[in-house]
C-alpha cells in the first residue's frame, strides 16, 4: 500500500486553489465601466425615429411584418408600458433622446439572414451619444419566424436599456474604487 506525504499532500491542494483563485481573477476582466449620470437621473425621454431600411419588402419578399415603423412603433410601446420615464413630445424637453433604428444586413442570399436593432441614448443639451445598445436580429426562411426574432431582439434592447437605468449597486461602487 502507498502513502501519501503529507507535506506534498498540503503543497498541492495549495498551489490548486492558487491557480482557481488566479484564474478566477483574471476571467472576471476589469470592473465594468461607469455609467453616465444623465442616464439613471432621467426623468423624462424624447423617442426619436431614426428610421433606416424598409421592413416591407426586399426582393419583393415581406422581410417582417410591422411596416417601416414597426422598430419605433414597438420601442415605443414598451417605453409607455414600462413607465419609468415620461415621455414628451419634444427633445427640448428631454432628459435624455432615445433614438432607435434599424438597418438589414445583406448576405448576397434572396432574404437578408440579419438585421440590427440600434439605439442611441443621447444627451439632447449637448448632443453627445452617451451609450449605444446593438441587438442583431436573427434570420429566418419564414416569415413568421422573422417576427419572432425580431421581437426577440427588441425585447433585449429594452431589457438592455432597463439594465443601463438600474442605480449602481453599493458593491459596484465599491469596486470601483
Amino acid at each position: 500500500m502507498r502513502t501519501t506525504n503529507p507535506l506534498a499532500l498540503c503543497l498541492t491542494v495549495a498551489i490548486v486553489g492558487l491557480v482557481q483563485t488566479l484564474s478566477a481573477q483574471q476571467s472576471r476582466g476589469p470592473a465594468p465601466g461607469p455609467v453616465p449620470a444623465q442616464i439613471a437621473a432621467a426623468q423624462k425621454v424624447f423617442i426619436s425615429n431614426a428610421g433606416g431600411e424598409s421592413l416591407e419588402t426586399v426582393i419583393d419578399q415581406t422581410v417582417f411584418n410591422g411596416g417601416p415603423d414597426r422598430p419605433y412603433n414597438e420601442f415605443y410601446a414598451a417605453m409607455k408600458s414600462w413607465g419609468r420615464f415620461d415621455i414628451v413630445s419634444s427633445p427640448a424637453d428631454a432628459d435624455l433622446v432615445l433614438e432607435i433604428s434599424w438597418a438589414l444586413t445583406d448576405t448576397g442570399l434572396r432574404l437578408p439572414v440579419l438585421g440590427q436593432l440600434r439605439l442611441v441614448v443621447v444627451d439632447p443639451k449637448t448632443h453627445v451619444t452617451l451609450w449605444n445598445i446593438t441587438e442583431y436580429v436573427r434570420g429566418a426562411l419564414l416569415l413568421g419566424n422573422r417576427d419572432k426574432n425580431f421581437d426577440q431582439a427588441m425585447n433585449t434592447v429594452v431589457a438592455r436599456l432597463k439594465a443601463l437605468t438600474l442605480p449602481p449597486s453599493p458593491s459596484a461602487d465599491a469596486a470601483q474604487k
